[in-house]
């Protein structure tokens, strides 16, 4: 409630106009631009058959009272929401680099197939002789992920990434308690994206934390260390959340497997390794994708997501239910679901999957193909390490380079000599007209700036960005007040933290 309260009674507007100068857009609300009587409709009640609504609803349902709902024309709630989308930054706009997010630009064709009447008029519950066509694109979706991930199955029924990653834990789990083995501990890098432990929280295990070494990758003596007959598997991401590649992956791979336990995979990271080489072939047992990245699908805000899990041969006979099949006969080609799965660890999902994500998914694959995916990872891979050689002067890199498609580096400098924040660099950008990038993580990161170029930007775009975050360093220099104060040109000024804070405060304590 504090939040609506802030917005509302602090994005003020100019009386003669919904917009005023000095770069900054005021919008007034909705109901202050109505008036009575106007409207954008007109119903002819000739033809209409007169149904009172308590004939409908429950009359308990019903207001007592009319609705006072804002009374405005056509044109004026259009340009109103129209205003409104300019306010709001989006990746049509401009580059979005949170790190570990993959916000590429989403290509409008993946779009244009997902709209098609054969897809998007379909409903579930159709017999599947009337949704071939969906369950050949599933199919070959599910069998193109597994030639790209190098495992012997995939799942497309996850509906994000961390859902995929609560399905691979419990085929995990499924896979020990099936051969009498009840094991109680997983293992996740100090690194690790939080819904890796959460994910393994949720499955009943308890959450044992492998340290890092130096050079940011994962601690080799301290994984040996807790290695033992308990652990069920390590949760591991290659690339790691500050860009760099576990260049020991196959030597961790033995460890974990000569301890009976087995190795996951978080495949946030999928856009630095497409056609380049494959989860399967470094050993994992289980590997996640998150389509709506590395695949294209605009996400943010609660979705859409989609998280397919692809799996080795031992964890084969666990896999949700149902399974899509390819039948050949003297007929021709069909597919269907099979249930017939006596060891599977049930349904996570109503139905198949986020079906729209999965659309956009394939259409982006079969757009590439082979080589065009081994290029997206190339061109991550060039703009992460270009754009990373222009900040290196003015901001601290914890751990060595190269990195592979995106970096982290740490405010340390600018918050020891002028006061001035990773959060305060992250607001001052927004008035340069770029999204910030994702802040204060990974937590093994001191004022951690975490930066994921993608593979969309363009060379000039990059630079545009560089130019920006040396200009903020600058700043922090010569006139820290001025970044401690921003943004200063959006239409939401800084937010008062001290006063957030006991507001939060008060309404945790209720």
């Amino acid at each position: 409630m504090s939040a609506f309260l802030y917005i509302e009674t602090h994005v003020s507007y100019n009386e003669k106009s919904p917009c005023v100068s000095n770069n900054t857009m005021r919008e007034k609300l909705i109901f202050d631009l109505s008036r009575s009587g106007r409207k954008g409709y007109t119903l002819s009640g000739d033809d209409l058959p007169e149904m009172p609504l308590d004939s409908i609803l429950p009359s308990r349902f019903l207001r007592q009272t009319p609705a006072e709902l804002p009374e405005v024309s056509e044109s004026e709630v259009v340009r109103h929401f129209v205003r409104l989308s300019n306010m709001n930054y989006h990746v049509d706009k401009n580059m979005y680099p949170l790190g570990s997010c993959t916000m590429k630009y989403n290509p409008k064709i993946n779009d244009y197939t997902c709209d098609l009447p054969g897809f998007s008029a379909l409903h579930p519950l159709q017999p599947s002789e009337t949704t071939q066509g969906a369950l050949q694109l599933m199919y070959e979706l599910a069998e193109m992920l597994r030639e790209i991930a190098g495992m012997a199955a995939v799942t497309l029924q996850p509906a994000a990434g961390a859902h995929g990653e609560l399905t691979g834990i419990l085929l995990i789990k499924k896979y020990h308690e099936s051969r009498g083995s009840k094991r109680s501990k997983l293992l996740v890098v100090d690194s690790a994206h939080g819904t890796n432990p959460a994910s393994a929280a949720l499955a009943g295990y308890q959450i044992i934390s492998v340290a890092g070494n130096s050079d940011g990758r994962t601690d080799l003596d301290d994984l040996r260390s807790k290695l033992d007959g308990d652990v069920a598997a390590l949760m591991l991401t290659n690339p790691n959340t500050i860009g760099l590649f576990e260049k020991d992956i196959l030597r961790i791979a033995k460890m974990v497997h000569d301890n009976g336990s087995l190795l996951y995979m978080d495949g946030a990271n999928m856009n630095a390794l497409l056609g380049i080489t494959r989860p399967g072939d470094m050993g994992f047992d289980v590997v996640h994708y998150n389509l709506h990245k590395t695949f294209s699908t605009p996400h943010g805000g609660g979705g859409p997501g989609s998280g397919p899990v692809g799996v080795s041969e031992k964890l084969l006979p666990y896999l949700p239910v149902p399974i899509i099949e390819k039948n050949e006969t003297a007929e021709g080609t069909t597919y269907s679901l099979s249930y017939d799965r006596p060891e599977s660890i049930g349904r996570m999902m109503n139905f198949y999957g986020n079906f729209a994500v999965l659309v956009r998914a394939y259409t982006y694959i079969r757009m590439l193909g082979p080589d065009g995916l081994r290029r997206v990872s190339e061109n991550a891979i060039i703009n992460a390490n270009y754009l990373l050689s222009r900040l290196l002067e003015r901001y601290d890199l914890p751990y060595p380079k190269p990195v592979l498609h995106e970096f982290c580096l740490s405010g340390d400098r600018q918050k020891k000599a002028h006061g001035v924040r990773t959060l305060d660099i992250a607001k001052r950008l927004l008035d340069y007209g770029f999204h910030a990038p994702t802040i204060y993580f990974p937590l093994i990161v001191s004022e951690a700036i975490m930066i994921e170029p993608t593979e969309t930007e363009s060379k000039e775009t990059l630079d545009v960005f560089a130019d920006a975050l040396l200009s903020i360093a600058d700043e922090a220099e010569t006139n820290p007040a001025l970044v401690l104060s921003a943004p200063v040109t959006t239409p939401v000024k800084r937010l008062d933290e001290a006063l957030a804070s006991r507001q939060l405060n008060i309404c945790c304590s209720l």
